[in-house]
């Protein structure tokens, strides 16, 4: 067998197979050529005859974000002195996060390299793609952005709320897309489909070979307002050579194909048939191919559609503006027509399906909406899925939407929800089509990356070739003589949260999340003592000031005894060093909380406050 080379790109090389007969021969997986040992995994191209010119640079796959979470994605693809980006997320806060907003990537290591940031290309518009542009963009010189046009309508109104959002510079791209960034990048677009039109995959052509991002991704050869991937164009690509496959793995853990869109729309066209109430739907204000097919099934059914929540009716307007939605505007109501149409003449639609505080669902539960009300004949459907960590507030939300009298339909009793990612065997077809020297998992936490991992395994990639990496971990590629060799730096960048917090980024540390949980979970006590400046004598009795802690009217005696505690400790001052509040601070600090600890089992946080006079 003989392996030729045709240079599409220069100093790269585009593997192509042939019989020595020239009949054309599938390379299967078991012919691969098996990785070398070392530190280094091995991938050897066959000798053609031909001088070959190859470049003797170090590639570098560097990922920010996303390796370790669902959400905060960012990837970095690093040549000699030139970088380009892919996606700037958000992850939202976990449970154990009380008071952020959300977390964005931390950018330490392209504060001294901004020179080299020659763009940055958006696969699509959901924020755990889109959503730290505002704060990012700026920070690293604001080079070229790339990205769809529905995508590019999403950012450009995120950016109006923030006043440090430099004007961006967008170029809109589709799947016809080809160019230039810097002298080391040549980039493609390919379409795949999602829960948001305008998502693609990104092909970065390099010296060393072709790297493809899959974006977020699933196999729908029936989306909803949306063109099917171009599953022919991907073999090809698979066919002409591809050294490394990052690959979405949101859904690697879960068997079987992912359900398309269109059938969702059967599901809840059946629904609209039979429900005589008022329709009220939580979604993903960024499924707008959900909400497209509630917008036509609105229209067949002759209802008219309520917007609640400011993302929603945000999403909606740059759509339809755009042309991604298509609906008689007339369709819309407002208040007025609210309370004069007949229930089985009304659909709300809105968010809160993951029973988010001051979304639209919780707060008509909480009887806090200033027009709509829960009331007998109404069916909820929650057309989504269950995110990491919200059941148990979705659970007590569908419970208060019971108790006031309202049906809920969700996702596990009928198909009202199709997710936007490849489930297994649609991400071994994509593999399989592809067929990837190099494979690295990527868009989920460790065990999600795991579980795709071993799909790679059974696809017939070898193990050696599959790179399971952290946030921080770079993958790097290199060309010694005529061997392109991979391997996972054990050495990290910094990939820290970076919180925000209102108006401040980054300036919530681990120790103040830390303070806030001690509060949260024990409450605090303030310990205000005043002492005399010249003696060191406490002047009266200490004031004890107790929050989330305990109710002082209730406990008293154990007030008291404190107050008594503290009274001891300034006395125990020694008089030559007055002066020393900090060795006072700290003294009131340790001793008072192994006190209340002793008594009550519980450390609240204790912040002693001295007074002199």
């Amino acid at each position: 067998m003989i392996t030729k080379y045709k240079s599409s790109y220069k100093g790269q090389a585009v593997k192509k197979t042939a019989h020595p007969k020239g009949k054309a021969v599938r390379r299967t997986a078991q012919k691969r050529n098996k990785p070398k040992t070392g530190y280094y995994r091995d991938f050897k191209p066959a000798p053609t005859g031909k001088k070959e010119v190859f470049s003797q640079g170090k590639l570098r796959v560097i990922v920010l974000g996303g390796l370790e979470e669902v959400g905060r994605n960012m990837t970095l693809i690093e040549y000699e002195k030139e970088i380009i980006i892919i996606d700037m997320g958000l992850q939202f806060p976990e449970e154990n996060m009380p008071g952020i907003d959300y977390i964005i990537p931390n950018i330490s290591y392209l504060e001294n390299k901004l020179d080299r940031i020659k763009g940055v290309i958006i696969t699509h518009g959901h924020l755990d793609h889109i959503g730290a542009i505002p704060h990012i963009i700026g920070r690293i010189g604001n080079p070229p952005m790339f990205t769809g046009k529905l995508t590019a309508g999403l950012i450009r109104k995120r950016c109006e709320e923030f006043k440090t959002c430099p004007k961006l510079n967008i170029s809109e791209i589709d799947e016809t897309s080809r160019f230039q960034l810097g002298k080391a990048f040549r980039v493609e677009i390919l379409r795949v489909n999602h829960s948001i039109p305008d998502s693609f995959a990104i092909i970065v052509h390099t010296p060393l070979g072709v790297i493809i991002h899959t974006g977020d991704f699933k196999i729908d050869y029936s989306p909803v307002n949306d063109r099917p991937a171009d599953i022919n164009r991907i073999a090809r690509i698979g066919g002409e050579g591809v050294l490394l496959m990052m690959s979405d793995s949101t859904d690697s853990t879960h068997p079987g194909y992912q359900i398309s869109e269109s059938s969702i729309g059967d599901e809840i066209d059946k629904l609209f048939e039979k429900i005589t109430g008022r329709i009220i739907i939580g979604t993903f204000a960024s499924q707008l191919s959900r909400i497209q097919k509630i917008f036509d099934l609105a229209k067949k059914h002759g209802r008219k559609i309520y917007l609640q929540g400011r993302s929603m009716n945000n999403n909606v307007e740059i759509a339809h503006k755009i042309g991604y939605l298509e609906f008689n505007p007339r369709i819309l109501i407002r208040d007025a027509e609210l309370r004069r149409l007949k229930d089985d003449k009304i659909i709300i639609l809105g968010t809160g399906a993951q029973a988010e505080p001051n979304a639209f669902l919780m707060r008509v539960v909480n009887g806090e909406h200033r027009v709509v009300q829960l009331k007998g004949g109404d069916t909820v459907i929650f057309s989504s899925s269950v995110i990491p960590g919200n059941e148990r507030s979705i659970q007590n939300l569908k419970d208060m939407v019971v108790r006031q009298g309202g049906r809920v339909i969700h996702y596990e009793m009928m198909d009202v929800h199709a997710g936007g990612h490849a489930k297994q065997e649609d991400l071994k077809l994509m593999m399989r089509l592809l067929k990837p020297e190099f494979f690295m998992p990527i868009e989920g936490s460790h065990y999600m990356l795991r579980a795709h991992a071993d799909l790679a395994d059974q696809v017939g990639i070898p193990k050696d070739n599959i790179f399971v990496a952290d946030n921080g971990q770079a993958v790097e590629f290199v060309k010694e003589a005529n061997l392109i060799k991979g391997r996972i730096n054990t050495e990290k960048v910094p990939t820290d949260y970076v919180m925000v917090d209102g108006l401040g980024v980054g300036d919530v540390s681990n120790i103040v999340l830390r303070d806030r949980r001690v509060m949260s979970e024990d409450g605090m006590i303030v310990v205000i003592a005043t002492i005399d400046s010249k003696t060191g004598d406490p002047i009266g009795n200490p004031d004890i000031i107790s929050r989330g802690f305990v109710y002082m009217k209730e406990n008293r005696e154990l007030i008291e005894k404190t107050r008594m505690k503290v009274k001891q400790l300034v006395k125990d001052q020694n008089s030559r060093t007055p002066a020393d509040d900090d060795y006072l601070k700290n003294k009131i600090r340790n001793e008072i909380g192994q006190f209340l600890f002793s008594q009550t089992k519980r450390r609240p946080m204790v912040l002693p406050v001295v007074i002199k006079v």
